[in-house]
């Protein structure tokens, strides 16, 4: 035998070998099959009840941060791609031992009709640090938070969202601009905290796994090559067809020598497979920076019967926006009116262990980039329109310490009468045309007060409000409170009280007093130490000793003889007088009197007494001012808290000064509270109607109410058609302080000063658009503005209609003349003219009449 024949036999001998040990194997393979089998389980069951507690081990503790956007968080979208990049290193940031079922973070987007939408991050407790911080910058904080413990709620729909389309389709790329959240916004705006509502949804994302995403590649391009194949071969059946023909062509193909030419040559050849394109068959799977795996649960739950599942269906819709080649749909399937899906046995125990601990399932769920999902890796921007909910601005009632600022529609079309927290109202602002509803909606504020038992001074120039709000204030309660000053009055027998600018029977402090009347005179009348020094100077001194003079005669218990403005005159004029006044005056001022005084040109007094001599020839106002102990206290009506209102008789120069004594008499009042507790300083709002009509006078006196007097239980409501025809300091101030900011429709020039305060949400145009009682505002509530929202101006009738008591507004009338002292105008008259002789009186009981010749001489 041959070397050959006995290599060929050793190697069929090893052959055969082989054979019987693999039959030998397979054979015990067999016979223990069962043992194999249940030993693989063991193992898989082994495996995966590891992997269950190393992943509700991870999960155990988790790490909770709420994104806070302020009103101008406008993000770029490579603050929203670095934001992604750092949740999926967040999401991975547990030890090396969590199995890839664990490693996620959560986007929970949660509205329970207390908040339009929140916004929270939940990832690994080692990722606390990372997260800390946000690449949106300080327009957004990152505030830690709690777990959310919610409360059992009787009706509860689930939903998962996942990818459907091929592998490497993309969702649609949806624009920053409005925002993609917009319509998940919207479909949770119409929750109702009262009957239960809540909306969830969670999105889980998970780094992608590298052998995951080769075998999903890997898949994919197996797919398109055979794709590619079946396409050849179905058009190599198409061609073969074609070059089939029947056999009398081809006889007369045959026959034909043009046939045999065109023909030469040519043969069928079967087409190859068009050319798989990696990238694109791949599309968003051909790079893995920035892929995650996407898991998407719905949860919505409320008391009432139906509202869950009508949420559930506008939130699915919600998610409509991001349809493109991919689209996020709903996992299940219905039979009639039956749906299986995660409410159902025995889905929902696995769809409740994922929510409650945001674990992903690696067989299902979707692959997405991270600009595909852009619009959910941001909390809502500035393009976002959020719901206004009861939470963000309270609504009025009756009762309520509140004030009504407007009616405003909510996403479910109903209206609402929203108000801000009295203590947060400090300063108000309202512009806009005239007639368009700024005075009413003051009108509606003050009642409102008014019946919380809040202290008020309203200053109506035109004298109809207090007519207007007179039912509405005709309660017991009110009626004790209320104070009336009508100088609008003609007729001797029209009731008037008064006031003495210069009273001291209330206890005031000289100064405080001399100070007021000084500034309010002479800031209505322009005076300043360059302007017009001298008539500064005269007026100062003469202020000074008529208060003096008082001080004297409230001590001596003579406070009916005390002096009024109206007594200038006769100090300047009246030799006599003037000398029976150095009689109460310290020796300081009595070296001037007699010193200084006599060097002043006679023509210069002329600039101190004509702007008296103007108020004291409306005999209203001559009442008003002239006679010796006061009605009117401000002091007062703010530590009692008063309602008071007060009718000047017109808006003419001489008005102005009577207005510009009254405002300046409010800073002097408030001021003058430091001597109290501030726990004790009750607030007081002071009403303001046309400032343009003030602001000549007040000026400095309205921005140093806004910028002083919030310590001092101060407040200002002011109006005015024409914010521009304010003073630079009063508009400046009043713009920097205001709590509420309003404006009605005007020209477009008029209404800019307004909407620029508004950041470019609210154009002049939209405002100079609006219908007659519309208004654009701006509120504060709990020390957070909100707006500007279009609301409609509130009357009094539709707010206050049960509380009107038009039967009893005579009563009111009385009772407001009663608290205020007020007396027939003749006798206020008779009584101020005759005032000089009584403070003669007063300071000859001081100092003893001189000779004539001897005044003379003294002043010579």
């Amino acid at each position: 035998m041959g070397p050959n024949a006995v290599t060929s036999a050793e190697g069929l001998g090893t052959a055969t070998d082989i054979i019987d040990a693999l039959g030998t194997v397979g054979d015990w393979v067999l016979a223990k099959a069962w043992w194999l089998a249940l030993s693989g389980a063991a193992l898989l069951l082994g495996w995966e009840a590891l992997q269950q507690r190393l992943a509700a081990k991870a999960l155990a503790e988790r790490t909770h941060v709420e994104l806070a956007p302020s009103a101008q968080f406008d993000p770029s979208p490579e603050q929203i791609w670095r934001q992604g990049m750092q949740l999926i290193r967040a999401a991975g940031s547990g030890p090396w031992w969590v199995p890839r079922r664990a490693r996620t973070v959560r986007l929970r987007l949660r509205a329970d009709g207390t908040r339009p939408l929140t916004y929270r991050v939940e990832a690994p407790a080692t990722a606390h640090a990372l997260l800390a911080q946000t690449p949106y910058g300080a327009r957004v904080q990152a505030m830690p938070a709690a777990a959310i413990a919610d409360k059992r709620r009787d009706h509860v729909v689930r939903a998962v969202l996942t990818l459907n389309g091929a592998p490497g389709s993309r969702l649609r790329d949806v624009p920053l601009d409005p925002d993609p959240l917009q319509p998940l916004i919207d479909a949770v705006a119409t929750l109702d905290a009262g009957l239960g509502d809540l909306a969830e949804v969670c999105v889980d994302l998970s780094p992608a796994s590298r052998w995951h995403l080769a075998v999903r590649r890997a898949q994919s391009m197996r797919l398109a090559r055979e794709t590619a194949r079946r396409e050849a071969r179905h058009e190599a059946r198409w061609l073969t067809q074609e070059s089939t023909v029947s056999l009398p062509v081809a006889l007369g193909r045959l026959l034909d020598p043009a046939e045999w030419r065109s023909h030469r040559g040519q043969m069928v050849r079967s087409p190859r497979p068009r050319r798989v394109e990696r990238d694109i068959v791949l599309g968003k799977l051909a790079q893995d920076t920035g892929l995650v795996r996407v898991q998407i649960l719905v949860r919505c739950a409320s008391d009432a019967a139906g509202r869950a599942e009508q949420r559930l269906a506008l939130i699915s819709a919600a998610m409509d926006v991001f349809a493109g080649a991919s689209r996020l749909s709903s996992l299940g399937w219905s039979l009639g009116p039956l749906r299986f899906g995660p409410d159902r046995w025995p889905w929902r125990a696995r769809f409740d262990e994922r929510w409650t601990h945001a674990l992903i399932r690696l067989a299902r769920g979707g692959w997405a980039h991270l600009e595909e999902i852009a619009g959910l890796l941001k909390p809502p921007t500035v393009t976002a329109h959020l719901p206004l909910l009861e939470s963000d601005v309270p609504t009025y009632a009756p009762g309520r310490d509140l004030v009504p600022q407007g009616w405003h529609r909510g996403p479910d079309g109903r209206e609402r009468l929203l108000a801000t927290r009295e203590d947060d109202t400090l300063f108000e602002v309202q512009s806009g045309k005239g007639g368009w509803g700024k005075t009413m909606r003051a009108q509606v504020q003050a009642v409102a007060s008014a019946h919380n038992g809040r202290g008020l001074a309203f200053v109506d120039p035109h004298g109809d409000c207090f007519t207007d709000v007179a039912r509405y204030l005709a309660h017991d309660e009110i009626m004790e409170r209320i104070v009336l000053f009508d100088l609008t009055v003609r007729d001797g027998d029209d009731l008037l009280a008064c006031w003495n600018l210069l009273d001291m029977s209330a206890g005031q402090r000289p100064y405080e007093v001399s100070a007021a009347v000084i500034d309010a005179i002479s800031t209505a009348l322009g005076w300043g130490d360059v302007s017009a020094p001298r008539a500064l100077t005269i007026l100062t001194k003469a202020v000074e000793a008529l208060v003096a003079v008082n001080a004297r005669a409230v001590a001596a218990g003579a406070a009916e003889q005390q002096a009024t403005v109206f007594q200038i005159r006769p100090l300047l004029t009246d030799p006599t007088f003037r000398y029976l006044t150095l009689g109460a005056l310290g020796p300081e001022a009595v070296r001037w009197w007699t010193g200084s005084f006599p060097d002043l040109p006679r023509d210069g007094l002329a600039t101190v007494l004509n702007p008296l001599e103007r108020l004291g020839a409306n005999p209203a106002i001559r009442a008003f001012l002239g006679c010796p102990v006061s009605g009117y206290d401000i002091r007062r009506a703010m530590d009692e808290g008063h309602v008071v209102w007060i009718c000047p008789p017109g808006t003419g120069p001489t008005d102005r000064l009577l207005i510009s004594l009254i405002v300046r008499d409010f800073l002097r009042a408030s001021l003058s509270r430091r001597d109290m507790p501030m726990a004790k300083r009750r607030p007081f709002r002071f009403y303001l109607d046309e400032l343009i009509s003030l602001d000549g006078g007040a000026s400095a006196v309205l921005a140093e109410i806004t910028e002083q007097l919030r310590k001092f239980g101060g407040r200002l409501h002011g109006m005015t058609q024409l914010l521009d025809r304010l003073s630079p300091t009063t508009r400046a101030a009043l713009l920097q302080n205001a709590s509420c900011l309003s404006t009605t429709a005007g020209s477009v020039e008029a209404i800019a000063p307004i909407t620029n305060q508004w950041a470019g949400n609210v154009t002049p145009q939209d405002v100079a658009g609006l219908e007659r009682w519309w208004h654009y505002a701006a509120l504060t509530v709990a020390g957070k503005r909100i707006g500007p929202l279009r609301i409609r101006g509130p009357e009094l009738e539709e707010v206050f209609g049960p509380l009107a008591r038009p039967a009893r507004t005579g009563a009111l009338l009385r009772a407001s003349h009663v608290n205020a002292g007020a007396r027939p105008l003749s006798q206020l008259t008779a009584l101020a003219l005759a005032q000089e002789q009584q403070v003669r009186g007063f300071l000859t009981s001081l100092t003893p009449p001189a000779p004539d010749s001897h005044v003379e001489e003294h002043y010579a």
